[in-house]
């Protein structure tokens, strides 16, 4: 098990960890802070809080977002006192999506652009090929050519007596 895929463990691990830690902690803090302002509750990460009721209460993990029956999303605030609950999770939806789209498009480019530069290469090299060959054969018929004017020159052009014995 390398280090790569045991930092995400520990780190999953430390994060479960705290909730548990959280949600086994009394559950009346968040409610004991129901006469203060949003400022008050929110310190506790816990805890969410309702403008139209102006109260403070635990926030329900069990189904993820608060119910309508317990504080209506444009009402209820988390985190932040100045972003409603509904504008969090657009906002967070948006970013995450966005960045989603990003490393597609730059996994996409990176693929495109290796397979380009490869197919860039072969033909390159294929080119490169190509006029070996030519330049091959150009001096192939070349010396075809000169061993002919040679055979001619001391009258060996004519069929060789000796190549039956080959």
């Amino acid at each position: 098990m390398d280090l790569r895929s045991f930092v995400p463990a520990l780190l999953l691990l430390f994060g479960l960890a705290t909730v548990f830690a959280q949600t086994s902690a009394p559950g009346q803090v968040c409610e004991a802070k129901n006469g203060t302002n949003c400022e008050e509750c929110l310190k506790n990460v816990t805890c969410l809080w309702c403008i139209t009721t102006k109260t403070c209460m635990t926030y329900p993990v069990q189904t993820i977002l608060p119910p309508h029956s317990l504080c209506p999303l444009n009402d209820a605030r988390w985190g932040l006192c100045w972003m409603n609950f509904q504008a969090l999770i657009i906002t967070l939806a948006v970013v995450g999506g966005v960045i989603i789209i990003a490393f597609l498009i730059c996994l996409f480019c990176c693929c495109k652009c290796e397979n380009f530069g490869s197919k860039r290469f072969e033909a390159k090299m294929e080119r490169q090929a190509n006029k070996t060959k030519t330049k091959q054969e150009e001096r192939r018929t070349e010396m075809k050519q000169r061993h002919d004017d040679i055979r001619k020159k001391y009258g060996l052009s004519g069929s060789n007596p000796y190549s039956k014995f080959a």
